[in-house]
């Protein structure tokens, strides 16, 4: 089966993991995430994946932290756990996993390099990447983007809940328009949350495809990597076609 991309970094969203529940872990969803996974991986594509930690920590909500510092660091550490729990649920499916950490915990975790990454991505191994960029003031999403760019993955592939990029919500807005291709000048233009503004700058200056795309249905990771048109493409506008 040919593949549209040779190797990608998967973000997903900490909140994707706790499904319904809202907090913690939703073990079917776990499962469901790693099955899709394990699908795109049989066709050959190198997969990297990033994700937050929303379903255990969230600084801006937390009255916990003493400071943003601190509120990013234990956000960073949320991530670290989300990284464990599905490298767990993608061994017991049969799939070759490791997680690389963005700051010491040499117990637990290897460190991460880029170097290291890209081996283990060769020899066929999904590599997860922990603990964000390993510095405060900073998302996962632009994690996502850097982490991207170190290993030369082809495209940054977001898994949402929704089927791809629109104007507005489109959970609150039945109006809300779809755009199954822009690029990121109109997406800083039109000021439309597909990532944060530093992870769609560096995307943008590096030439980086992002893919947004719809994990909750099933397939959709799988199909979109064969060719279809699924969910939105984002692109530096020399890059359209």
């Amino acid at each position: 089966m040919s593949v549209l991309y040779g190797r990608i970094l998967l973000k997903l969203s900490g909140e994707a993991l706790a499904g319904d529940r809202g907090y913690g872990f939703d073990p079917a969803i776990l499962d469901a995430i790693a099955r899709a996974v394990m699908e795109a991986a049989r066709t050959g594509v190198q997969i990297g994946i990033v994700i937050g930690g929303g379903n255990i920590f969230r600084g801006q909500d937390s009255a916990v932290a003493s400071d943003r510092v601190s509120a990013d660091q234990m956000g960073m550490l949320a991530t670290l756990i989300n990284a464990l729990a599905l490298r767990d649920t993608l061994k017991r499916q049969g799939a070759e996993c490791i997680v690389l950490g963005s700051f010491a915990v040499p117990t637990v975790v290897d460190s991460f390099s880029a170097e290291k990454a890209r081996e283990h991505l060769e020899q066929g191994r999904v590599v997860i990447f922990g603990g964000g960029t390993g510095c405060p003031y900073f998302t996962t999403d632009t994690a996502a983007a850097l982490r991207a760019l170190e290993i030369g993955a082809d495209a940054l592939v977001k898994a949402t809940k929704v089927n791809g990029i629109y104007d507005k919500d489109p959970v609150l807005h039945p109006d809300a328009v779809f755009y199954p291709e822009i690029d990121y000048d109109q997406v800083l233009a039109m000021r439309l949350k597909v990532m944060d503004l530093t992870a769609t700058s560096l995307c943008r200056d590096n030439g980086l495809v992002v893919r947004i795309i719809n994990i909750k249905t099933p397939g959709n990771l799988e199909r979109m990597l064969a060719g279809e048109n699924i969910g939105s493409v984002v692109t530096a506008r020399r890059d359209r076609v």
